[in-house]
């Protein structure tokens, strides 16, 4: 837990929201369906892309956002792509941003708006603030820990709960072996639609608006879920990792789970995993 009081830590919300958007604006999108200047090359397979405009959108957040916070140290996915052991800054007592400058990049390499820009803020292994943009619509959620969560400035709520035949959300099983994605799939086809959206960013954009009641993700890299499971906690909703013990940005094993309330979450995973 941090030691010292959370709004002390935050440097303006709405201004990091600004800089998300004018890097977004000036780094990304002028890439965005330009497959001849974007760069696209593969980092572990053909599913797991970089483009320029990744590593420009980071390399042009991560000055700014120290600025803003002295003392503060950086966690870029690409960064850690280049360099592992970077990731070790989450684990230090330096308040850490944490940056996924495009989630969705397989996505955004092929054209479809659905990507999102994720920076999270975390202070000796705890999240205490998060922003999700979406360059393409300007939709943009922020949160900072005990204060709620608010899209576009107005604040928000999970969907409430429903049994479980009606539940639709996200149910990826891309990292997760063999034998128990093929048991996820059997199970999940009980429940109401799944929408994955090859964008956790995006996904976290729906469990906000209230158009899904759930996401369950087996790869935790702290880019991918900080903000959003705090943004989610911020408006509501519950969340655990699969043995049931509270999500951290320093876990890097293991899944999380998402649901509007912790009743909901106890059902859907013994449907799932009982």
């Amino acid at each position: 837990m941090t030691d010292f009081p959370i709004p002390a830590l935050i440097p303006d919300v709405d201004r990091v929201s600004a800089i998300i958007r004018e890097v977004a604006e000036s780094e990304i999108l002028p890439y965005f369906r330009d497959l001849a200047n974007a760069g696209i090359r593969e980092k572990t397979g053909p599913a797991d892309l970089v483009t320029l405009a990744d590593e420009a959108g980071e390399r042009a957040l991560t000055p700014r956002l120290l600025d803003l916070l002295p003392g503060s140290t950086v966690v870029g996915e690409e960064a850690v792509s280049a360099d592992a052991s970077l990731l070790d800054r989450i684990h230090g007592d330096a308040p850490v941003w944490i940056i996924d400058p495009i989630d969705g990049t397989l996505n955004f390499a092929n054209g479809r708006p659905l990507f999102a820009v994720i920076v999270a803020l975390a202070c000796r292994g705890e999240t205490v603030a998060g922003w999700i943009y979406d360059p393409c619509d300007g939709r943009t959620a922020t949160a900072v820990k005990g204060q709620g969560a608010y899209l576009n400035g107005t604040r928000v709520t999970v969907a409430p709960a429903v049994p479980l035949p009606e539940m639709t959300g996200a149910l990826s099983t891309r990292f997760c072996a063999e034998d128990l994605g093929r048991r996820l799939d059997e199970r999940g086809r009980s429940l109401g639609p799944r929408v994955c959206l090859a964008s956790a960013a995006q996904e976290y954009l729906r469990l906000l608006e209230g158009k899904a009641h759930f996401s369950l993700y087996h790869r935790l890299m702290p880019w991918d879920h900080a903000a959003g499971v705090l943004l989610h906690a911020e408006a509501g909703g519950y969340s655990a990792l699969f043995d049931g013990s509270p999500y951290r940005p320093t876990v890097l094993n293991g899944g999380v789970m998402l649901t509007p309330d912790r009743a909901s979450w106890e059902a859907l995973h013994r449907h799932l995993f009982g």
